[in-house]
């Protein structure tokens, strides 16, 4: 029997706006307002979108122990971070490939604050329950999460929780917002500098239309924030890796911290080690690139890439319209030899060949806050 589609604690704020609702990772989802896709892309871009993000899982992991027990699961410097301090990471598997990707964070010496993807939080949680024996282990589902991304977010945000302005990028902080406990990070998923607010579910209407009050502000749905984050050159977990993609072989080697790789203090230890170890030394069959289209074309997921003579040499995984580049990108795995920048190759679509060519990541300079 298929599992009924779930809401976020904003359904009825994202009908009442006008959105316009699918289905996304078992929740019902807006994918777009009045505004459309790329106007609100845009708007991002020039002051503030706000993003329901609540269907993303929120966990917190605690225990005397939890920060070695979790370092056996995240190739990561665990113990190394400060308190407030966010990190990104991976759950790989005994394989070496990737269960899912995350954001920790350290909330205290024993407390450490997970946000997971919402597809993949189930299995996460059965996961973390099989390997992390002795820790304490809560799904923290009575609170939501918005996005408050673009370059006038730490204005708005900071007049109505003073001590974010002090925060830079990956760092949070427990706080105060109108009037709600609320613990704010400066962190997400476009790009641009940018907020996520972990509010309780019952505030959480009242929190967005406060916000939305703001003339900086529009309501964001997923298909802007996927064309943004495509544009920042990050991944979509499902699209662009998954349990059969490793850390390597999806060009997220900077994720795993020197310490914890061949040599380091804290050398492997974690599920799959060895794999990826041995990848990081003899490389791989295959890689994560960018690619930029020549014309205007989308090639989306799930495209053939062909080389000049028509032998397949990859697949795409993520594609569409740029609207800051005003052009089609996309990121595809190809194989090894065809992946240095502008390589010169072809995706099939619709039985059509259309140039394209490998590009740097990120095709959009991302404006992360860094102090």
């Amino acid at each position: 029997m298929p599992q009924e589609t779930q809401k976020t604690p904003l359904y009825d704020l994202h009908i009442e706006l006008g959105g316009k609702m699918v289905p996304f990772a078992g929740y019902a989802m807006p994918v777009q307002y009045a505004m459309g896709i790329v106007r609100e892309h845009q708007h991002t871009r020039e002051a503030i979108g706000i993003f329901d993000v609540s269907h993303m899982g929120q966990m917190l992991v605690s225990g005397e122990g939890a920060a070695a027990a979790l370092e056996a699961l995240l190739p990561i410097d665990v113990a190394g971070l400060g308190i407030n301090q966010q990190c990104y990471s991976v759950l790989t598997t005994e394989s070496g490939g990737i269960l899912d990707d995350l954001i920790v964070t350290r909330w205290s010496e024993t407390e450490f604050f997970l946000v997971v993807n919402a597809a993949t939080s189930a299995g996460d949680l059965e996961h973390l329950q099989k390997h992390l024996r002795g820790c304490d282990i809560r799904v923290l589902g009575q609170r939501a999460l918005l996005a408050v991304q673009g370059p006038k977010a730490c204005e708005l945000i900071g007049e109505l929780a003073p001590d974010t302005r002090a925060l830079t990028f990956m760092n949070g902080v427990h706080t105060k917002l109108l009037d709600n406990d609320c613990y704010i990070t400066r962190s997400g998923y476009t790009g641009e500098d940018g907020f996520e607010i972990s509010v309780p579910a019952s505030a959480v209407e009242a929190v967005t239309r406060a916000l939305l009050d703001d003339p900086r502000t529009a309501m964001i749905g997923l298909g802007a924030r996927d064309t943004l984050r495509l544009e920042a050159g990050l991944c979509l977990y499902g699209s662009d890796m998954d349990r059969d993609t490793s850390p390597i072989e999806a060009g997220l080697q900077w994720s795993i911290a020197r310490s914890r790789r061949a040599g380091g203090d804290k050398a492997g230890g974690f599920l799959g080690a060895e794999t990826i170890f041995a990848q990081m030394e003899s490389g791989v069959s295959r890689k994560r690139v960018g690619f930029s289209v020549a014309g205007k074309v989308p090639v989306r997921a799930g495209a053939d890439i062909i080389d000049e003579a028509g032998n397949i040499v990859g697949k795409a995984t993520s594609g569409g319209f740029g609207p800051t580049l005003g052009a089609s990108i996309g990121m595809a795995y190809v194989d090894r030899g065809y992946e240095k920048i502008d390589t010169e190759l072809f995706a099939l679509v619709r039985g059509k060949r259309v140039a394209i060519s490998v590009a740097k990541t990120p095709f959009v300079p991302q404006r992360y806050y860094r102090g």
